[in-house]
């Protein structure tokens, strides 16, 4: 099965992704996360995927600093799951489901996974 890309079609990051996956001949299916949808299931399993919310979670977006603090302190894991399923594009872009694996951003680290 192809790769799972989920980001933005906007995103810088998830652009040069999808024009690394191209020049790397990969196949992939992007997943626009704001006009495809994501669900509470999904959100869940990359936050176990991924280690944890905080992980998962851009906190350095414009995204994060436009919610509200009282939102954003003390926040819990269902907290989360709650503000990404408002706010998807809260997620760290690129968003990789490979083979089993879930990663976020496209370091160098991920795209040797990839290869």
């Amino acid at each position: 099965m192809a790769l799972k890309v989920y980001g933005l079609k906007k995103c810088s990051t998830c652009q040069k992704a999808e024009d690394w996956l191209k020049d790397n001949k990969l196949a992939y299916r992007f997943i626009d996360v704001k006009e495809d949808g994501i669900d509470k299931d999904q959100v869940k399993s990359w936050i176990k995927a991924v280690g944890g919310w905080e992980k998962l979670v851009n906190r350095a977006g414009y995204t994060w600093r436009g919610i509200p603090e009282d939102q954003r302190t003390d926040l819990t894991e269902a907290g989360a799951v709650k503000l990404i399923l408002a706010n998807p594009s809260l997620i760290r872009r690129p968003l990789i489901e490979n083979k089993g694996e879930v990663s976020v951003g496209f370091s160098e680290k991920t795209r040797s996974s990839l290869t």
